[in-house]
């Protein structure tokens, strides 16, 4: 993909804006961890005649870092979706959408944690920028929003995936030199698959009602193992490689504009003034980061 990194970063957030809005709508017709499950293997199905020679040619490097590629098919594949798609069942969507814009603030506190990267002025006047307009969105404006936000189990599994990605973030940017682009994410859908596997058995063992199947259900399952999971990647991956984990971190607040269009367009919900307020800030501050 020869594009311009910032069109990358952004077309990925617009697949997972989509993610989230679909993920919505088709909220107890499938498991979440299943879900995802399905979401892998389906998206290892696709890419696999694609990335399969590559595999081949570069088995002894991913061999070489093993651990690694563990780490990635741990945090990005098998973990972090499926957290907020368990998190989404016991949190709000707005406290959900809110823990998720934290994202460049745990990509910030890692990177110079572990990589000693310094943080510049506009990326935390950016960042400040982007919080607010996110803020601004999820609370509509209303002081009263915020002020009763509260904290339970699902707010916290959320935070979770959040550093998760964090993680995969940093760590793509890291190996970026070392591990091969399209063999290491085919891998690391595979073993993320695997590892998801156990859980989505006991999931279906133990549900009450089954897996409701339908077009709304199946079309959902393409679009998240196809778009949400392939092409956002391929794209977020070369995008974070190519400008760096901190500054790519900030274009995720892009996320709720684009829901929030979304949910508009598709679900029917109304737009409010603070929704277009809010996600002009967001643009503005992801602008100003990347200066």
């Amino acid at each position: 993909m020869n594009f311009p990194p910032h069109i990358l970063l952004i077309l990925a957030t617009l697949l997972w804006a989509g993610n989230f809005v679909i993920g919505r709508a088709i909220t107890g017709e499938i498991p979440p961890l299943t879900l995802s499950l399905l979401r892998w293997c389906l998206a290892f199905l696709v890419f696999f005649p694609i990335a399969f020679k590559y595999v081949k040619r570069d088995w002894l490097t991913i061999k070489q870092h093993w651990p690694i590629v563990i780490v990635l098919a741990l945090t990005g594949v098998a973990s972090f979706n499926t957290l907020v798609y368990i998190g989404v069942y016991y949190t709000t969507s707005i406290n959900a959408s809110l823990m998720n814009s934290l994202t460049p603030i745990f990509l910030y506190i890692l990177s110079f944690a572990f990589l000693k990267i310094k943080v510049s002025r506009n990326q935390m006047i950016g960042t400040t920028i982007s919080l607010v307009g996110v803020l601004f969105i999820l609370t509509k404006g209303s002081i009263e929003n915020l002020i009763n936000f509260s904290f339970n189990i699902g707010d916290l599994i959320v935070i979770v995936a959040v550093i998760c990605w964090s993680v995969y973030s940093l760590l793509v940017k890291q190996y970026a030199d070392r591990l091969p682009g399209f063999s290491t994410f085919l891998v690391s859908i595979g073993m993320g698959a695997i590892m998801l596997m156990p859980f989505s058995a006991y999931e279906l063992a133990t549900m009450e009602s089954p897996i409701i199947w339908s077009g709304k259900t199946i079309g959902a399952i393409l679009y998240v193992g196809i778009l949400a999971s392939i092409v956002a990647f391929l794209s977020w991956n070369k995008g974070v490689v190519t400008i760096g984990a901190n500054r790519a971190g900030i274009f995720l607040n892009l996320i709720p504009v684009f829901a929030t269009i979304f949910a508009t367009v598709f679900l029917g919900e109304q737009l409010y003034a603070a929704q277009i307020i809010g996600g002009l800030a967001v643009i503005g501050g992801v602008i100003l980061t990347n200066r």
